[in-house]
């Protein structure tokens, strides 16, 4: 595919996901400003992100850190308000270096993974924001801290890090209505006073939208079909 060729596909892919997010907001009652946009470029190349840098999306998410790591440095020199999350199951061994790139990292969701980030951002001299990410269908193969316990681990993050305790994340099971889990996270966040609901992907932002997501990832939708992923 050429340069064209792409930059076309993908600024007609992301004004349509706009437009959608646009209609949803109005059908919940909702400002569509009250809803961002997290563009999944996972697998994709650079030169996809620059396509969608050059339609005027600002926010990505990467679930790899290095990945993004070698993306994203080079893309802020040429684009200094770009936004990066980091929105896949974190390794401690990872927490450093995503507080360096990152300006939120979505998927905070046990202790262990929280003294990592505290001790990297003091490395790292700057702490980005935080969602806690809640594994609201209890999978055992997902990352998320589990229902049951979420409540006293939101409470011990908050207690933590304060107010870079932006908000939740979810990722419902797959085959499963999403909404009861929208639903589920959005009273967590009304219970703890949290404004940022991160829930929706390329099947179901609408739903979330209606359910008061405030961020939607959608990468297939924007880029097309991931590569496969480098080893």
């Amino acid at each position: 595919m050429s340069d064209l060729t792409a930059q076309t596909l993908i600024s007609g892919n992301l004004a349509a996901i706009c437009n959608r997010i646009t209609r949803a907001c109005e059908q919940a009652g909702r400002a569509a400003g009250d809803v961002s946009l997290v563009a999944v470029s996972k697998f994709h190349p650079i030169e996809s992100v620059e396509a969608a840098l050059n339609a005027g999306q600002r926010l990505f998410g990467e679930n790899r850190v290095q990945e993004a790591a070698s993306k994203f440095p080079e893309l802020r020199k040429r684009w200094p308000d770009l936004r990066l999350h980091i929105i896949g199951g974190l390794q401690t061994n990872k927490a450093a270096e995503a507080c360096q790139i990152a300006d939120m990292i979505e998927s905070l969701d046990r202790p262990s993974l929280s003294a990592s980030i505290e001790k990297g951002a003091q490395k790292a001299g700057r702490l980005p924001e935080l969602l806690v990410q809640v594994n609201t269908g209890d999978e055992p193969q997902k990352s998320g801290v589990p229902r049951e316990e979420a409540n006293a681990f939101i409470e011990a993050s908050l207690e933590r890090f304060g107010p870079k305790i932006r908000g939740l994340m979810c990722i419902p099971p797959e085959g499963e209505d999403p909404a009861p889990h929208f639903r589920l996270l959005r009273q967590m966040g009304q219970r703890h006073g949290l404004p940022v609901l991160s829930m929706g992907m390329s099947a179901d932002f609408e739903e979330a939208i209606a359910e008061n997501a405030t961020l939607v990832r959608v990468g297939t939708a924007i880029f097309g079909s991931r590569p496969a992923p480098q080893s």
